[in-house]
């Protein structure tokens, strides 16, 4: 993020289970490969033939497609479909939380890439505008040796009242009466370009969602995408920020979907929840 830190002062951007299912093969012409129909005078009893055959075949079919577990069997490897992942990672991505910020990351690559998605959620929240919570955000994601320094960063970043006006927020960093201020960040994807057991570099590209929702805002909910990377260090047991620097993109092309309404996009912001990340 901009703003000497998370936040770009002019743009609002920030630095499962399936089921298995059958499909029988649909029939082509005559189901019986074109064998002799019976007369009239027996079409009640090919009927019931009929269905009893069919009934038997689908059946069959069932049987054959369950193991012994009642999981699908499968007797040819070399046709087997590759399994699809239901979940980020089977590493657990936290074992506490702190300020209501995930920590205790795994000390791997995969650990590493959850602490850089996680912190970048808190860092790029509204709580931030908001200074105890700045503060319990900073010190739990920033190393000790750097967290006084961002914090005083932060604190002049955010009190700057002409940047608050330019946003649509009041001096105190709240919304104005019947509007609700968004700012959300949402991970794509992670990525590590260097590793050792002491310190990493992961890069974080995600989408944001910053602006004021309501019917009287100079300053609508817009769509910002960004790749920021962080340098992280290993520390009391956990993984710190030690630094960052941002940078815009990759950009998606746009659809052509009309804009939801002021009053659609604040229910959607008060009603669904974020994740806990994972990789």
């Amino acid at each position: 993020m901009s703003l000497g830190d998370e936040h770009d002062a002019t743009t609002g951007g920030y630095g499962g289970s399936g089921q298995t299912r059958t499909r029988l093969p649909e029939p082509s012409g005559d189901p019986y490969g074109g064998a002799h129909r019976p007369g009239r005078r027996s079409s009640s009893r090919s009927l019931v033939t009929v269905v009893a055959v069919v009934v038997l075949l689908i059946a069959a079919i069932a049987f054959a497609n369950r193991g012994t577990d009642g999981t699908p069997s499968d007797t040819t490897t070399a046709n087997k479909p590759k399994a699809a992942a239901t979940a980020p990672t089977g590493t657990k991505p936290v074992q506490s939380y702190a300020a209501g910020i995930p920590t205790g990351f795994a000390h791997d690559q995969q650990g590493v890439q959850s602490a850089a998605a996680n912190y970048s959620v808190a860092l790029a929240s509204t709580d931030m505008f908001d200074p105890s919570r700045r503060h319990d955000i900073v010190n739990t994601v920033y190393a000790p040796e750097v967290a006084p320094a961002r914090q005083a960063a932060l604190d002049n970043a955010y009190s700057d009242e002409k940047f608050l006006t330019n946003i649509g927020l009041q001096k105190d960093g709240t919304a104005p009466t019947g509007q609700t201020f968004v700012s959300r960040v949402i991970p794509v994807g992670t990525k590590v370009t260097a590793f050792t057991s002491d310190a990493a570099t992961v890069e974080v590209w995600y989408t944001s969602l910053f602006g004021l929702s309501g019917e009287a805002s100079t300053n609508p909910v817009s769509e910002s995408w960004y790749t920021t990377t962080y340098q992280l260090k290993w520390t009391a047991n956990d993984w710190k920020i030690t630094d960052f620097q941002q940078k815009d993109g990759p950009v998606p092309v746009g659809r052509d979907q009309q804009a939801s309404s002021a009053d659609d996009m604040t229910k959607a912001i008060q009603e669904y929840g974020g994740f806990t990340y994972a990789r």
